[in-house]
């Protein structure tokens, strides 16, 4: 909980006012601490992506990780692969399928990590609507993994996601991250990239892998060229 009112005001482009607007509706997450609020910056970004809202890049400062290469979106994909016809009639079904066809070191407990994301799903869904959802775990080195990586996995059958807009969920996007940086990159990447209209139509038509991380690569380097 790193966060002040005014941090997060900040980072979402909003007044204070709003953030405490949203606390009063129990929308943004927070928490009370010693009479202040205070906000998780993962949790933010999170609830930020799955309501489309613009995050400001102050949000990626973690002094502890200054140096760090920032992770690529494509690579995370390359390392997680493309899964296609993945079976499962509800979130939990699906995503015990995803488990398995994680790619994890060997000592990485499988029953352990799906455990982490149907809580974290309880908790809300990670749906952003359009028939995509993001899961992952709530905390991001829990796993203790070298590198970040992305399995995307399209559902042999759309299923019931919770998502805001009603839509069934046919896409997932499954990061797993070392750590806490690592993991709001990837995440702020992908929300960037899934606006793109040809990814998202790429997507709905599950086109071959190479032709989705092309269009995803080419999504991905117009953020670079558009970052200062």
């Amino acid at each position: 909980m790193n966060l002040s009112v005014k941090d997060a005001a900040r980072i979402l482009s909003v007044s204070e006012k709003t953030i405490y607007r949203w606390i009063k509706q129990q929308s943004i997450p927070a928490y009370r601490v010693q009479d202040q609020y205070r906000f998780n910056r993962a949790e933010v970004l999170e609830w930020a992506t799955s309501r489309r809202l613009k995050v400001s890049d102050e949000i990626f400062s973690e002094p502890e990780a200054a140096g760090l290469p920032v992770p690529s979106l494509v690579e995370a994909m390359e390392s997680g692969g493309v899964h296609y016809r993945v079976s499962g009639h509800d979130p939990a079904s699906a995503l015990r399928e995803v488990v398995q066809l994680l790619r994890l070191p060997g000592e990485v407990d499988r029953e352990f990590l799906l455990r982490v994301l149907l809580a974290r799903e309880a908790m809300a869904s990670t749906a952003i609507g359009e028939g995509i959802a993001i899961p992952h775990v709530r905390n991001p080195v829990v796993l203790h993994i070298d590198r970040p990586t992305i399995a995307l996995c399209f559902l042999e059958q759309p299923i019931a996601y919770g998502s805001l807009d009603g839509e069934p969920v046919h896409t997932l996007f499954t990061i797993i991250s070392p750590t806490t940086r690592a993991h709001l990159h990837l995440l702020a990447k992908l929300s960037f990239v899934l606006r793109d209209p040809d990814v998202r139509n790429s997507l709905r038509v599950q086109d071959p892998r190479q032709s989705i991380l092309d269009l995803v690569r080419a999504a991905e380097d117009r953020l670079v060229g558009a970052c200062p």
